[in-house]
């Protein structure tokens, strides 16, 4: 009997229409932001998602990042995506940095910044990867508008973003 049942969910649940319509949450990590913040929305195979967030610890004791994506979408009623477009971000975070400090301090001069920077700011080709929520995701540079401190590989993502 609980077979029938479930046989008869299964049958119903793959005959429904299946809105074009989809939306995304997540949170994940990025190579040069600590922690973000993920939505979305697609229409068929085709994704719009934003990432962010920002960390204040005090003066020059910060990071924030946000990032936007135009995605096309591959296999998109399945349990495993694969996405591919294009994206754009900024990324900057400061931290203070003690020895610079301290060189200053002996020198009784300002040589050296007293802390140190990251900053990135890029358009990149993307690939998304998506299994049963958990995200992977790669940025190669194509071009980028300003960069201070950061290296020339491709960017990461990883997280769990839950669709519906």
């Amino acid at each position: 009997m609980a077979a029938a049942l479930i046989l008869g969910a299964s049958v119903t649940a793959n005959g429904a229409q299946k809105s074009p319509w989809n939306f995304e949450v997540g949170i994940g990590t990025r190579s040069l932001t600590p922690i973000v913040l993920l939505g979305g929305f697609s229409y068929n195979n085709l994704n719009i998602r934003l990432q962010g967030l920002g960390f204040h610890n005090g003066p020059r004791d910060y990071w924030c990042g946000v990032r936007g994506s135009l995605l096309w979408t591959l296999f998109n009623n399945s349990p495993f995506q694969i996405s591919l477009g294009l994206g754009s971000g900024y990324e900057y975070a400061q931290a203070p940095n003690d020895m610079h400090k301290a060189l200053n301090e002996a020198n009784h001069a300002k040589y050296v910044y007293t802390y140190n920077y990251k900053e990135n700011f890029d358009v990149s080709a993307e690939v998304w990867t998506n299994i049963y929520g958990i995200y992977t995701q790669i940025s190669i540079p194509l071009y980028r508008f300003r960069t201070h401190d950061v290296s020339n590989y491709p960017k990461w993502g990883a997280g769990y973003m839950f669709q519906f």
